[in-house]
């Protein structure tokens, strides 16, 4: 019997590298202060050569292929059995939180290079028909923001009136005062330490939202009392100021929801940063001639959720938050989608330990199989069939006995970014799988008309369960596809460089993971990529 299995490879130029045996005592006292083994070095630049192969798509992920729609009544049920089950299960929110902020006042800081030593034009904020994304619509919307107070008072602290400023035409300098470390610093902090959104009596910062939400869906029971709990990846330079940051904020919040909470950190390990190689593959060197490493993106991250001991892991990015106002349909789909790991996890639990037993009779091999194609997306491959009963107990067990995800899509209204696909493994079965689009080949007609079909976009909206049915905790580095990295350009100095990203948390991190997609509201997608 014979199954089809292409690859695609994406080719770097392949050039001779600098021998790891050249490696100086100064190279490997840097190494073994990062803990990175010299081997991981080779292996890096070792993909700077040979490149990643592509993902090997089937198709895109649909509601009639791949993605799971429930109906109203469906809905419920599921919010039910979340809120009935929850207090039996270890449940905390991960949160990555190091991003910085940069980004989202990149065209204020444009404006501020632009102006700096030149005199604004009268007219500028007189402009008909400004864009919604214009540097002139931010200086005619400020007092809607939720710094602006904030921004006011800092500006008097230094005897600076914002509304003389502004009359004046002086906006280079309010912009400076909202980006650096005179003023607000908000072009220097994470986001997560930025005033997202506006209330009645105050305003919150993006972390303090996701403290609020926490307390719906995170959270165990003690007999002290609910705990919510929450954990946040963040960089280490702002590790003291956002723990500073939470115990202020904590007590106000506990008071709010009659709650406690249990919140923790980590940081991105240094060991987990990758090499960066110049253009001809050669290890690239900083001017005091140490080795030249990049944080390795976000699936760098799958080494913080592995160090979790918790039983169910909501995961959510941190700017995608909403005001109360809007946060009734975001707790339902958090509930719906843990309703759904939940039942699937009892069922799949049950039939572990059947399968762990032995001794299956015929029909219950199948029922387990059907259980396994329908509801877990496995898919069975013709040659099960040929297998004896022990065989097919051997693989039915080794497919169910996998951490589970439940992966929240929406539809896609064109934003940029991965989505769901279902995608062909070395075995020539198949498996969903969220993909970015660098791991789709741009010169693949068949791929990229996956890519033009796809319906959905990936925002970020997971519940994962990393227990087995023994209540023992999954080793996550272990369903780590380490092909689907990929090379990036950046520049150093003003030379161009190479760098790697590992597999990210929710794509090639998590490849192995039994992986199901279920279609949420637009509504719980609220990204705050600009100001």
């Amino acid at each position: 019997m014979f199954f089809k299995i292409k690859i695609n490879f994406y080719l770097c130029d392949v050039q001779i590298q600098t021998p790891m045996s050249a490696l100086t005592n100064q190279d490997k006292k840097q190494l073994e202060s990062l803990n990175i083994p010299i081997e991981q070095v080779e292996k890096q630049i070792n993909q700077f050569k040979t490149g990643f192969p592509y993902s090997d798509l089937v198709a895109p992920a649909t509601l009639d292929n791949g993605i799971i729609k429930f109906d109203s009544n469906e809905i419920q049920e599921l919010i039910k059995q979340f809120d009935d089950d929850k207090e039996y299960y270890d449940i905390i929110k991960f949160v990555p939180a190091s991003g910085a902020a940069s980004r989202m006042f990149k065209n204020i800081y444009s404006f501020v290079e632009e102006y700096k030593d030149k005199e604004i034009p009268e007219d500028f904020l007189k402009k008909e028909n400004v864009g919604f994304d214009s540097i002139e619509n931010f200086f005619l919307s400020i007092k809607d923001y939720a710094f602006y107070d904030d921004l006011k008072y800092k500006l008097a602290e230094c005897g600076k009136d914002i509304e003389t400023l502004m009359s004046e035409n002086r906006l280079v300098e309010i912009a400076e005062f909202l980006l650096e470390n005179e003023g607000l610093a908000y072009g220097k902090l994470p986001k997560a330490l930025l005033k997202f959104h506006k209330y009645k009596e105050s305003s919150r910062l993006a972390l303090e939202e996701h403290l609020v939400e926490a307390t719906q869906y995170s959270t165990i029971y003690t007999e002290d009392g609910e705990i919510a709990q929450l954990h946040f990846t963040v960089s280490q330079e702002h590790l003291d100021i956002f723990k500073k940051t939470v115990e202020e904020l904590i007590p106000t919040y506990e008071r709010e929801y009659g709650i406690r909470y249990d919140i923790s950190y980590s940081v991105q390990k240094p060991s987990t940063d990758t090499i960066a190689v110049d253009m001809n593959n050669e290890p690239f060197r900083n001017n005091d001639g140490s080795l030249l490493f990049r944080p390795g993106g976000h699936g760098a991250l799958i080494q913080n959720l592995n160090d979790l001991h918790k039983e169910i892991i909501f995961i959510k990015n941190i700017d995608n938050v909403v005001p109360d106002r809007l946060k009734t349909t975001t707790y339902d789909y958090k509930k719906v989608l843990g309703g759904y790991l939940f039942r699937l996890q009892q069922q799949q639990f049950e039939y572990l330990n059947l399968l762990d037993e032995g001794c299956l009779a015929n029909d219950e091999i199948e029922e387990i199989a059907k259980f396994a194609k329908e509801k877990l997306m496995i898919d069975i491959p013709n040659f099960f069939k040929t297998y004896n009963e022990i065989e097919k107990i051997d693989y039915l067990y080794g497919k169910l006995n996998r951490p589970m995800r439940i992966c929240g899509m929406v539809k896609n209204e064109g934003e940029p970014g991965g989505g769901p696909y279902l995608t062909y493994n070395s075995d020539g079965t198949t498996s969903p799988q969220i993909l970015e689009s660098s791991q789709i080949d741009k010169n693949n007609a068949e791929a990229m008309d996956c890519m033009k079909n796809s319906t959905h976009f990936n925002p970020v909206d997971l519940v994962c369960a990393v227990r087995n049915y023994k209540g023992e905790k999954f080793n996550l580095l272990n369903y780590v596809d380490p092909k689907t990295g990929f090379i990036s350009m950046k520049s150093k100095n003003g030379i161009d460089i190479k760098v790697l990203e590992l597999p990210g948390l929710w794509n090639g991190a998590m490849s192995d993971w039994n992986t199901i997609f279920v279609e949420v509201p637009i509504e719980t997608f609220n990204p705050v990529k600009s100001v």
